[in-house]
């Protein structure tokens, strides 16, 4: 009888230990579902939220081309429309990066639109602008060289060395080799590739902004238009001081410059070494960045693109970035 009782107090130690570890796997089963739950859920709010962010964004570039269209229909100065008389301008957006703001649903949107025109072409300018928003930007002399000689090496169709630049023995000799393009740039972002470029250089730091704001590929002019350049850019041209490119941005604030003349009398004895540099007048080339948020919400999901607005009342996408 004693050996009995002891088999069943084996066998009850034994049920009550196997008791305890299927409770203890069925919580973790618990728990583990429970955070994928959670997870899963967080993860389901937030793809949400980002997606109705980025149509807010749409929203907002959708707006700045209306916007344009309607600088059209109003006969804005510096968009291409002819026979047309100024009603208003007042509640035509500007074209100089200003910043527009709306709100739409439970959400809002930012817009800025910028001239292209009044960027620097890195496809076509003069390396001497490049040289002066490189310099401008703080960049030491002897780098300013190399980096624009670089450039210049990247695109031009030989494999020839200016005196600082590098060509294909230089980018094939890297960890990741690849070979100068010798041919012009498709894109801004692709001067990441260039020699001496860094992304601090291009895209910028939370203190400083980038040269990519100050660039474009799309103008393929080798002038910059006056009625539309930052001051950065402004300061790129030859014989340009702080001074003059103040009072030319003042100049324009009221009225369109529609001749480079219209400047003879800001710029003085410096206007014949600057001719060569600058345009005014019309554009139909824009750059529009939307930022869409949610109510309350402090980040916000970006869209960045050019579009070229035709006589026709059509508009063409010449790049298109999302998120930017």
């Amino acid at each position: 009888m004693k050996i009995l009782s002891n088999m069943i107090k084996t066998q009850k130690g034994f049920a009550l230990l196997l008791v305890m570890w299927v409770l203890t796997i069925l919580m973790v089963i618990v728990l583990s579902f429970s955070s994928m739950t959670r997870v899963e859920t967080f993860s389901m709010m937030s793809f949400k939220e980002m997606t109705e962010k980025k149509f807010i964004a749409e929203a907002g570039i959708e707006r700045g081309i209306l916007e344009l269209f309607y600088a059209i229909d109003k006969g804005a100065k510096g968009i291409p429309q002819k026979d047309s008389i100024i009603v208003d301008e007042s509640d035509i957006w500007k074209t100089d990066g200003s910043i527009y703001s709306d709100e739409i649903g439970d959400g809002n949107y930012s817009v800025t639109i910028v001239d292209e025109n009044g960027k620097i072409d890195i496809n076509a300018a003069p390396d001497i602008v490049l040289r002066n928003l490189f310099k401008n930007i703080g960049i030491p002399d002897e780098d300013v060289n190399a980096i624009v000689d670089s450039i210049m090496d990247w695109k031009d169709p030989d494999d020839l060395h200016r005196l600082s630049g590098v060509e294909s023995d230089y980018y094939m000799s890297l960890p990741t080799t690849y070979k100068a393009k010798n041919a012009n740039f498709d894109t801004v972002e692709e001067l990441i590739l260039v020699k001496g470029i860094s992304s601090e250089i291009l895209f910028g730091t939370d203190k400083k902004r980038g040269i990519i704001d100050y660039l474009t590929v799309h103008s393929k002019q080798r002038t910059i238009n006056i009625n539309a350049a930052p001051k950065e850019v402004l300061m790129a041209i030859p014989n340009m001081t702080s001074e003059i490119a103040d009072a030319i941005i003042n100049y324009r604030q009221d009225k369109k410059i529609n001749h480079i003349n219209e400047i003879h009398g800001i710029v003085g004895q410096s206007f014949t070494a600057m001719m060569p540099y600058i345009s005014a007048g019309r554009s139909n080339m824009f750059t529009i960045e939307s930022v869409g948020y949610k109510a309350g919400g402090k980040s916000g999901y970006s869209i960045k693109t050019t579009v070229i607005i035709e006589d026709n009342k059509k508009y063409k996408y010449l790049y298109y970035k999302s998120p930017a």
